[in-house]
């Protein structure tokens, strides 16, 4: 099984400036399989291990530098075994500034914290959000800290049974938010159908998120910030609408990452593209499978992804 999976692998130059970040030695390589849906890749510096979400399965696990797999956190997302929605588990992972695990949690409905240390991980959370303006969150997606300890957020209706139209659901929209180290939960934007994968310029400037609807198609949007949690300026990224449902080019805009010199690397329809910050398309990682996030190590040596039950891994130059 695996030969056929990998036989779908390739690189695909699209411009020489991607020869800066891709090694046209290496290949797309399996380092993990046999799991549900996963997503939310994390690289642990302290450790050297990537944690993942398998959110059907409502467990995240960790993947050794071995490439062995074991069970990190179970429950990850929800406790009650009743649970109706989508994905009951955690999707996007991240450490904050006190190098606590945050988790995306669907089921839970909120942004939760693991109060045990990362060496000792136990399945008991505290919320660090859960509402806006009185009413329950949707299922929040994935998310991203900026260097004075914001955190930015997506928060669409996933982990809900029946998505948009949940009964459960009680915000009329799906919202992106900044929840300040203050405390304060602001909203960003309320108008994306389906906001997803979400990411910061290294200069934490600039705001990327990938909006997933394949009803309105897919793009990615990016939002100049002046401050902390405000909005300057909101525009298209790059638009993938006459890509989807084309042969090869399975999937929707999803996770995303930038590296230090400022090169965005977004799954989307056919695997992971990489762009230039001013939105050139530079490279395309084809998987053949639904991509859903990616992850860079510290040193940015080596990329990798979450693709459908598979973890992928592509050493960098």
């Amino acid at each position: 099984m695996a030969n056929t999976v990998s036989s779908k692998f390739s690189v695909e130059i699209l411009d020489e400036e991607a020869l800066q970040i891709l090694n046209p030695e290496s290949s797309l390589q399996i380092v993990a399989s046999g799991f549900d849906w996963v997503e939310g890749p994390l690289w642990i510096e302290n450790g050297q291990y990537l944690l993942f979400s398998d959110i059907p399965q409502n467990k995240v696990y960790k993947l050794n530098d071995k490439n062995d797999t074991v069970t990190y956190l179970k429950p990850s997302g929800y406790d009650v075994q009743n649970y109706t929605g989508k994905g009951s588990g955690s999707n996007g992972l991240l450490l904050n500034s006190s190098g606590q695990l945050v988790l995306m949690q669907h089921g839970e409905r909120r942004v939760g914290v693991m109060k045990s240390s990362m060496n000792d991980p136990k399945p008991e959370y505290s919320s660090l959000v859960s509402e806006y303006e009185g009413k329950r969150l949707n299922s929040p997606n994935d998310g991203i800290y900026d260097d004075e300890g914001n955190l930015y957020f997506t928060d669409p209706p996933y982990g809900l049974e029946n998505l948009i139209d949940d009964k459960n659901k009680q915000l009329d929209f799906q919202g992106v938010y900044c929840l300040l180290k203050t405390g304060e939960l602001l909203l960003l934007d309320k108008e994306l159908s389906y906001p997803n994968g979400i990411t910061l310029s290294p200069d934490n400037k600039t705001l990327y998120v990938a909006v997933s609807d394949e009803k309105v198609g897919g793009a990615w949007y990016q939002y100049n910030l002046e401050a902390p949690g405000k909005v300057a300026e909101k525009k298209l990224f790059y638009n993938v609408e006459h890509l989807l449902g084309k042969p090869n080019e399975q999937g929707l805009p999803d996770g995303m990452k930038t590296n230090s010199e400022g090169y965005v690397f977004a799954t989307g329809p056919g695997g992971l593209w990489i762009f230039t910050k001013e939105a050139k398309p530079i490279a395309k990682i084809r998987t053949g499978l639904l991509t859903s996030n990616c992850a860079l190590t510290t040193n940015e040596k080596r990329l990798f992804l979450t693709a459908d039950d598979y973890i992928l891994a592509l050493d960098l130059k």
